[in-house]
């Protein structure tokens, strides 16, 4: 199998074209963030011109915001539409279950909120994000924490197995800061057998503002191959 980047650009704008085909006139659509996450933004602007149709989207993150105003996208907020008809979003690892970790690209809490209003939850990802379980490769999990409780936070992580890494800014010197003013924390649990308690456990930490595991809220992934798009969805 060829897994040089020209297929998974590519891989990426095809799962962005199947996502947006739910899309209907009318709808409020929940925009997620990152580089897949860009392409379903520009194809469902192209899609509101091409077809005239009328969309209200409700952006996850300031990156999500620009690109849907760039592409001609109304944005609406959760006080005039507190239902979301369909949300598209990326992931970073998705197991057989379709549970999902989420928030390398730090966005991972409004992305939550946004998912948790939507009837309709559907996910694009090139077939490299698909594993046996969430953790594997130590992949790590994504927490926003309070910046006042972060010492708390970072001791009682490590007291439930958790090896820490607080996410630093390349931009900048100093640790990441979120759209909501939080630091992140990047915790490693290995490979994650139960991932619903274990953020049970997380969310159970004074200071943790949200993880990044979303647990059964995924309903449909496209999966991104070298020749062609898996669908699948939840059983």
């Amino acid at each position: 199998m060829n897994h040089n980047s020209n297929w998974i650009e590519k891989a990426k704008k095809e799962v962005a074209k199947a996502a947006i085909k739910h899309v209907e006139d009318g709808f409020i659509v929940g925009l997620g963030s990152g580089s897949t996450l860009a392409y379903a933004i520009k194809e469902l602007g192209e899609k509101i011109k091409k077809e005239k149709i009328d969309i209200w989207g409700i952006p996850s993150s300031y990156q999500a915001f620009l690109l849907a105003t760039k592409y001609g996208i109304k944005i609406t907020t959760f006080e005039e539409h507190p239902i979301i008809n369909l949300t598209i979003d990326g992931a970073d690892q998705i197991d057989p279950q379709l549970n999902l970790i989420k928030g390398m690209g730090g966005a991972f809490t409004r992305e939550k909120i946004v998912a948790s209003a939507s009837k309709i939850n559907i996910i694009i990802a090139d077939e490299n994000k698909k594993v046996t379980n969430l953790g594997d490769g130590d992949h790590p999990v994504p927490i926003e924490v309070l910046p006042f409780a972060l010492s708390l936070v970072k001791n009682q992580i490590e007291l439930i197995g958790g090896k820490i890494v607080i996410r630093e800014g390349t931009g900048k010197v100093g640790p990441v800061i979120t759209d909501n003013g939080n630091a992140i924390i990047d915790a490693s649990f290995g490979v994650i057998k139960n991932p619903k308690e274990l953020n049970k456990k997380l969310k159970l930490i004074t200071g943790v503002i949200e993880t990044g595991l979303f647990i059964d809220s995924t309903d449909i992934v496209y999966l991104g191959k070298p020749t062609h798009i898996e669908k699948i969805e939840k059983k």
